[in-house]
């Protein structure tokens, strides 16, 4: 079996809130705390979510925008958590990112072609000027649009093409793996499509593997190969899409599901409403995070963290959720034999 490209073990990131009168650590935000998860080479993950359950910290971490409280996140074989500043710059190459907003991301000061020319002169990649121009020029050309853009300024630009900016300069650096975070959740729906659109015939023709953090569903079905699903800190569910999207195993993935526009006009759909707030991440719940807000929760969600494991009634390998139902006989578990999948073999 080959090296995952990103293996990521038991993750933690805690944020220390100060305060006092000598403004010591009175508590932390426990914003992630021990997720798992790895992406192959050529492989979309996507990382899903309500508002502050932890993805884009989860992102932050493996870009080293800041260390972590705990954990291991290992790049192609090499661990790189631990790697001094100064020895970062291969890894700066090999991973790059696409944030939310394309206007701030982008400097207002520099032209196209400044913006992108910065990173292939930062990692020595042109042998010379001409080269230099040469690469500038393909790279708009990847993300269609015009050669003779590199001249104008960001504000002149709509959002949408700002945003195939971002992603060229993205590609800029030749990476192998691409963080998008949020990085079409700031645009319009027809030009969500042609984004996503573009990233996928990107990563089919550079072979790219992408960790696409979401917390829109219908845009995740489109383009992911496999799905990872937060709640307050934790991974609760990960799964091949289409296993997930058939069959979903833990009851926030339910949730969320139920709340997907359905394509169809006149399409039934039960609409799943769960009740109460997000709790803190500064004091999370004990046992299962989620059976404060679980239709289903009982006695033992209350007292015990469920681990992620295989359910018996998954419809593939690779499906993995965090729930207690899953122990209990099918009769009693609202999740088992959903939609009339299989059983697998134990």
């Amino acid at each position: 079996m080959s090296t995952p490209l990103l293996e990521v073990t038991d993750l933690k990131k805690h944020f220390p809130l100060r305060g006092g009168f000598f403004g010591g650590t009175t508590g932390y935000v426990y914003a992630v705390d021990g997720i798992s998860f790895h992406i192959e080479k050529g492989e979309t993950l996507s990382l899903v979510g309500e508002s502050g359950c932890g993805k884009s910290t989860v992102g932050k971490a493996i870009l080293r925008l800041f260390g972590i409280t705990d954990g291991q996140v290992v790049l192609d074989g090499q661990r790189i958590d631990d790697l001094p500043a100064g020895t970062l710059r291969p890894l700066r190459r090999r991973v790059q990112v696409v944030f939310q907003d394309p206007f701030s991301s982008l400097n207002p000061r520099m032209r196209v072609r400044d913006i992108l020319a910065e990173p292939i002169r930062n990692f020595g990649l042109a042998r010379d000027a001409a080269d230099l121009e040469d690469r500038v020029a393909r790279l708009m050309d990847k993300v269609l649009l015009p050669r003779d853009a590199v001249g104008r300024w960001p504000h002149e630009f709509s959002g949408g093409q700002r945003q195939r900016i971002g992603i060229a300069r993205a590609l800029a650096a030749e990476p192998e793996l691409i963080i998008c975070d949020e990085a079409v959740s700031a645009l319009d729906v027809s030009v969500k499509a042609q984004i996503v659109n573009l990233l996928q015939d990107l990563q089919q023709e550079l072979g790219l593997a992408m960790l696409f953090i979401s917390h829109d569903l219908a845009i995740v079905e489109h383009m992911t190969h496999r799905v990872a699903v937060m709640y307050l800190g934790k991974i609760v569910e990960v799964a091949p899409k289409r296993s997930l999207f058939a069959a979903p195993k833990h009851p926030y993935t339910e949730a969320l599901l139920s709340a997907v526009p359905v394509p169809m006009p006149g399409a039934a759909r039960e609409r799943i409403i769960l009740k109460g707030d997000v709790p803190s991440p500064i004091n999370p719940p004990k046992g299962c995070r989620f059976h404060t807000r679980c239709p289903y929760a009982f006695d033992r969600c209350r007292t015990e963290e469920p681990k992620l494991a295989p359910p018996r009634t998954a419809m593939a390998a690779g499906h993995l959720a965090a729930c207690h139902l899953h122990d209990r006989p099918d009769a009693e578990n609202p999740l088992a034999l959903a939609k009339g999948e299989a059983v697998l073999p134990v």
